[in-house]
C-alpha cells in the first residue's frame, strides 16, 4: 500500500472522535493539519507521542495547525486515553481501518518474531489548501512533536 503523494489532495475522511463527535478533514479548511496514525491508545510509545503533542498545543496553534491522532481503537477507549493523559486534541477512531488504509498506513508488522497486520506509525502534514505537504514514515515517539513543529516552521510559515 502506498502513501498519498506529496502535492496531491489529502484523502477525505469523516471519523468519530473520543467524545463520539464526527470530525471531517473539511472541518479544518484554511488550517494546517497534522494527521498522525498510531497503533494503540495507552501503550508506552503512543502515550509518549500523545503527551508530547499535548504539551506542544500552543506551539501548534501559533502555527495555525491542528493535530489529529488516528488509531483503530473504539472511541470509548480513546476517551479513557484522553482522560488518563489529560490530552487536549482530537483522537479519531478508525476501527475498520478504512482511512488508515486510504493513507497507506495499514500493513505487515513484525514484533517479537510474530507477523501481523496493523497500523504503521506515520504522520502527514496537510497544508491549508488540503494537499499533502509531508509524509513522515520514520517517526520517533519521543521527539515527534518537535520534529513536526520544526518542519512546519521551515516549510509552511
Amino acid at each position: 500500500m502506498a502513501f498519498p503523494e506529496v502535492g496531491k489532495a489529502a484523502p477525505k475522511f469523516s471519523l468519530q472522535n473520543q467524545r463520539g463527535e464526527t470530525i471531517k478533514l473539511s472541518d479544518f479548511k484554511g488550517k494546517n493539519v497534522v494527521l498522525y496514525f498510531y497503533p494503540k491508545a495507552m501503550t508506552p510509545g503512543c502515550t509518549v507521542q500523545a503527551c508530547g503533542i499535548r504539551d506542544s498545543k500552543k506551539a501548534f496553534a501559533d502555527l495555525d495547525t491542528v493535530v489529529l491522532g488516528v488509531s483503530p481503537d473504539p472511541f470509548p477507549r480513546l476517551a479513557r486515553f484522553e482522560d488518563k493523559q489529560d490530552l487536549n486534541f482530537d483522537l479519531l477512531s478508525d476501527e475498520d481501518h478504512a482511512i488508515t488504509e486510504a493513507y497507506g498506513c495499514w500493513g505487515l508488522k513484525k514484533f517479537m518474531g510474530r507477523e501481523f497486520m496493523g497500523v504503521l506509525r506515520t504522520t502527514f502534514v496537510i497544508d491549508k489548501k488540503g494537499k499533502i505537504a509531508l509524509v513522515m514514515d520514520k517517526v520517533k515517539t519521543k521527539t515527534h512533536h518537535d520534529d513536526v513543529l520544526g518542519w512546519i516552521k521551515e516549510n509552511l510559515v
